[in-house]
């Protein structure tokens, strides 16, 4: 390292809300706009249409999934409309010893876990313009079945009080046009730094 410089710390970026709130293009488009990288989550259920293995998921059977969690390297994991995910942690502690930003596309009780053993992460929660745009989006995605999707609609109302109630986030973002969202969060992460 040359005189004068400093050492970079890496952050850990959480991104949470519920369905439908474009947080997927989000994550990439910050990975995109930053000198960031998407944490590749593992997970139990099976990839969908436009999804491929270790570029969104890393997909393992539940027995492995149980290994991962039992064996201590997963940062935080929870189980969501019957299927596992999960943060392995090794690859968050070497991208953040390295001096590189790693975002995390999680649920509120990942973010609390990551609270606890990560504090200087900087959470997002983002929430819909309103609740026909979001069932919009979910429609629009033709990856649910109709009981999943209402499922989740129903959860919406519920995980928004959760989160405000959890105390665990730093902003919470409306996603009214994209770009204009991932402008707000690349302008917060700065003013964090």
């Amino acid at each position: 390292m040359a005189s004068g410089d400093t050492e970079r710390t890496g952050n850990v970026i959480v991104i949470s809300g519920p369905s439908g709130v474009g947080k997927s293009t989000i994550c990439h488009r910050l990975c995109d706009g930053l000198p960031a990288e998407f944490s590749v989550s593992v997970t139990t259920r099976k990839a969908r249409p436009n999804e491929q293995h270790d570029r969104d998921y890393r997909y393992v059977t539940p027995e492995q999934f149980g290994q991962l969690k039992d064996g201590g390297d997963l940062l935080e994991w929870a189980e969501v409309y019957g299927h596992f995910y999960g943060t392995p942690l090794r690859a968050v502690k070497e991208a953040v010893g390295e001096g590189r930003a790693i975002i995390l596309e999680i649920d509120i009780k990942g973010c609390m876990q990551v609270r606890q053993k990560m504090p200087e992460a900087i959470a997002f929660f983002i929430l819909p313009p309103n609740s026909e745009e979001q069932a919009r989006r979910i429609l629009s995605r033709n990856t649910d079945a109709k009981d999943v999707i209402e499922q989740r609609l129903a959860k919406a109302d519920g995980e928004i009080r959760f989160a405000n109630e959890s105390g665990c986030y730093d902003y919470f973002v409306v996603n009214d046009d994209i770009d204009d969202t991932v402008e707000q969060i690349k302008k917060l992460i700065a003013a964090k730094n």
